[in-house]
């Protein structure tokens, strides 16, 4: 079963990418577990996300449409990345969900990826 999880981190925690006293803490336990998911073979693939005020966001209303710089929604944690993985259950998602390092300061959404449609 593959679940896709989604990694948000607060203001606080993704202002550490830049900060050049944390920057490599703050990547080095970030890799050490992608590297364990990688090396588990439950990690089908995955990516970081640049900043939230390099996005564009699309709307159509009517056929028209309306472009807006940065994400639309404006919430206390930012969408930093994600991976794939495919696993028995839930419950092996949310073992590894529990170790990524922005558990702590933000959260994991695990959410269970659509499988693609029968074609019987």
């Amino acid at each position: 079963m593959q679940f896709m999880l989604q990694f948000r981190e607060t203001a606080e925690e993704w202002g550490k990418h830049k900060d050049p006293t944390q920057h490599a803490a703050y990547f080095g336990v970030w890799n050490s577990f992608i590297g364990a998911l990688a090396q588990s073979g439950a990690m089908v693939g995955g990516n970081g996300l640049l900043p939230p005020d390099t996005a564009t966001t699309l709307r159509v209303e009517n056929g028209t449409r309306h472009i807006f710089d940065g994400p639309f929604a404006d919430t206390k944690e930012t969408l930093g990345g994600y991976v794939i993985l495919d696993v028995p259950d839930l419950d092996a998602a949310l073992e590894w969900a529990a170790k990524a390092p922005c558990v702590t300061a933000g959260s994991v959404e695990i959410r269970p990826v659509l499988p693609p449609p029968s074609n019987g």
